[in-house]
């Protein structure tokens, strides 16, 4: 072979070499979850285990998280390209920095209802909203509960209460032990842990916030402005391999958290399984996301959050509903019918 002849099939090769490498880039996504790895974290870690995300080209990283609030703001950072937060802690954001030059937006509703709850041990006497007037309540001061528990106090007419802080792990321990009469807390969270500490389910009071009046929404998937507007086809791939994954996470908890176990491997398989489950019927397969269809939102509903987070969490500006939320990289409404039928 001449030199000629060689540089040709030298260049021939190193075109080849791209245009495969082309066929195969993937996307890179970094995505913050809210909360360490547990039960929930299923909806994220069980597609990418499937290759879902993978199939779709993209490279999805998924970090376990500290809170909605963080992982809003590492988002906002650009840190993370998309999260998953409480759509609270996102309106909260955006009211409190107007001028913030890369505000997340959420483009899909995965908790249809807050998982905020109200718990306290029945030997309390604690059975209604409107018992907790004059009671000593405990939570961690970032709790999303406490900070919406204005909304559930009004919705209730419920008097004055005396707020206790707390590190999250001394929430539930504190209730136990009688140093606080009530806590809020995430109810397939705080529930579960406090059945950790020895007491049973049914010795527990537990006051849904979506139960009495408080029709906040919960978690949803949020992304960068500087994806959407860079790569809106890798965010709507995104969605629908996520998508695809909660069909069988929803359809198969103990099936899923297969992949949790994966990532953390000192889990508590049964507890994280029930964890699971608990979440699919409190907040995932819950009557309004059947009625709303799951992945998407409420218009009049949204607005009346947005309210009720500007005055319950006295941010600085009005929330924008339609700042906070874009549902255009959804999936087809086929593609979101995903959650079973038949339950009441």
């Amino acid at each position: 072979m001449n030199k000629r002849s060689f540089l040709k099939h030298l260049a021939l090769a190193a075109t080849l070499s791209t245009g495969v490498g082309m066929a195969h880039a993937q996307t890179p996504i970094k995505f913050q979850l809210d909360w360490r790895f547990e039960g929930p974290s299923a909806l994220f870690l069980h597609p990418t285990a499937k290759g879902y995300f993978k199939d779709a080209k993209l490279d999805v990283t998924v970090d376990a998280g500290n809170g909605s609030g963080g992982a809003v703001t590492r988002v906002a950072s650009g840190t993370y390209d998309m999260g998953f937060a409480d759509l609270a802690a996102l309106m909260e954001f955006h009211a409190n920095n107007p001028d913030a030059p890369n505000k997340p937006v959420a483009v899909m509703m995965v908790y249809n209802n807050t998982p905020a709850s109200v718990m306290a041990l029945k030997k309390t006497g604690i059975k209604t909203p409107a018992d907790l007037t004059g009671k000593k309540m405990g939570a961690p001061v970032f709790d999303a509960g406490r900070r919406a528990f204005p909304i559930f106090q009004k919705a209730n007419s419920i008097g004055s209460v005396n707020w206790t802080a707390m590190d999250p792990p001394l929430r539930e321990t504190m209730l136990v032990r009688g140093d606080v009469d009530a806590i809020t807390g995430f109810t397939f969270t705080s529930l579960l842990n406090i059945e950790a500490r020895g007491v049973k389910a049914e010795d527990v009071t537990v006051l849904q916030y979506p139960d009495f009046g408080v029709k906040l929404y919960g978690n949803a998937i949020i992304a960068t402005p500087k994806i959407l507007r860079e790569n809106p086809a890798a965010v709507r791939a995104f969605l629908a391999a996520f998508t695809k994954g909660a069909k069988e996470v929803i359809a198969d908890p103990a099936k899923a958290i297969e992949a949790v176990k994966a990532r953390d491997g000192i889990i508590n398989t049964d507890l994280e399984t029930r964890r699971l489950k608990l979440a699919i019927d409190t907040v995932i397969n819950s009557p309004d996301a059947r009625s709303e269809g799951f992945g998407q939102v409420n218009g009049g509903r949204l607005s009346l959050m947005a309210s009720q987070v500007s005055d319950a969490f006295n941010t600085k500006t009005r929330v924008k509903p339609d700042d906070v939320w874009n549902g255009s990289f959804l999936p087809s409404a086929k593609e979101l019918d995903i959650l079973p039928k038949g339950k009441k």
